[in-house]
Parts: C-alpha cells; sequence; structure tokens
C-alpha cells in the first residue's frame, strides 16, 4: 500500500479537568468549538495531517483525562509520546499551580527526549484571568519549555502550538535518523509503509 504520509507523530495533551484540552485538540483538528463538550472519560484521539517542509506529517493527538481517577489509565499513554502540551487555565489560578505536578509525571513516565510546550488556555477570557502571561513564560523558561497563550473558542495560536511543536519534533527526529542512524533504523518515527490501527477506548457519556 502507498503510504499516505512521511511522518507520523505521536502528541499527548495533559492538564487538569476543565482546562480545555478537548477544545484545543477538536479546534486543531476540525476547526470547530463546542462549548459543551463533556469531560474525556480515559483516553481519545484525533487525527490530522500537516505539511511540513515538503514532507507529510500524520499527527495522532491524544486527549487525556484529567480527574485523578484517570491517572493510572493516562500515564500509559505517555510512553511512545514525541510531543506533550500541557494545558492550563489562565481564569484558574490552581490548573497552573498544577502544572509543575504534570511536569513530573512527564519526568516520571514520558521519554526523556520528548518534547514539551505550555499551553495557557482560555486567554480569550481575559477579564477571568488569575494568572499573568509573564508567570506562564517564568515557569516555562525555569524548565526550558516554550509557551504560548491560546484560545479554542477565538482561535488564538492553536494552530501555531501544534505546528510549533510538530517541527520541533521533527527537527529533533531528523538530526537523530541523520547521526545515529544513517541506515534509517529509528524505531518507527519515519513511515515507510500504513502501519496497523494501533488499538485504543473511547469512553463516551449518554
Amino acid at each position: 500500500m502507498a503510504k499516505s504520509y512521511d511522518y507520523l507523530f505521536k502528541i499527548l495533551l495533559i492538564g487538569d479537568s476543565g482546562v480545555g484540552k478537548t477544545c484545543v485538540i477538536l479546534r486543531f483538528s476540525e476547526d470547530a468549538f463546542n462549548s459543551t463538550v463533556i469531560c474525556t472519560l480515559g483516553v481519545d484521539f484525533k487525527i490530522r495531517t500537516i505539511e511540513l517542509d515538503g514532507k507529510k506529517v500524520k499527527l495522532q493527538i491524544w486527549d487525556t483525562a484529567g480527574q485523578e481517577r484517570f491517572r493510572t489509565i493516562t500515564t500509559a499513554y505517555y510512553r511512545g509520546a514525541m510531543g506533550i502540551m500541557l494545558v492550563y487555565d489562565i481564569t484558574n489560578e490552581k490548573s497552573f499551580d498544577n502544572i509543575k505536578n504534570w511536569i513530573r509525571n512527564i519526568e516520571e513516565h514520558a521519554s526523556a527526549d520528548v518534547e514539551r510546550m505550555v499551553l495557557g488556555n482560555k486567554c480569550d477570557v481575559n477579564d477571568k484571568r488569575q494568572v499573568s502571561k509573564e508567570k506562564g513564560e517564568k515557569l516555562a523558561l525555569e524548565y526550558g519549555i516554550k509557551f504560548m497563550e491560546t484560545s479554542a473558542k477565538a482561535n488564538i495560536n492553536v494552530e501555531n502550538a501544534f505546528l510549533t511543536l510538530a517541527r520541533d519534533i521533527k527537527a529533533k527526529m531528523d538530526k537523530k535518523l541523520e547521526g545515529n542512524n544513517p541506515q534509517g533504523s529509528n524505531q518507527g518515527v519515519k513511515i515507510t509503509e500504513q502501519p496497523k490501527k494501533t488499538n485504543f477506548f473511547r469512553c463516551t457519556l449518554l
């Protein structure tokens, strides 16, 4: 079967429940916004193929539940993630304070060289802001992570955030392929044929 893309990147969104992870993914994958999105139970994912440097890059974007009771399930999905977005709500200071806990989860469960990015979501609701942009930038700088403020509702910086993360992942993978594996024996990052669909589950409230 002819390949339909050159790279497959697995990207994970993590953060407290209600910060807008599902809405961010929906905005990027379908250019849509739904204010009545229910909380994700377990995990779910969306697909979007983009073009970077003349190459087709398929993004498999995983949405995880923020609730504590799903933590054991969701941490299993850290493994194999090439990029992780840590999302907080600028109108909820507690969700920002918990970013350090989410970073600790990454350090414990994800690959050491995973690309990370912090997103301060809901920046359109400036009148209810509890976390300044400077505070977000300072935290990201502390951990050496890129930072952006986004709004899924107003479509601010969502596209830019995913493209930036994907570009960083591609640059790192290309460097690794060139330097360490000239034979192209990398762990299935650059795709030469269609992989089999992996198993996943999705829970929906009725």
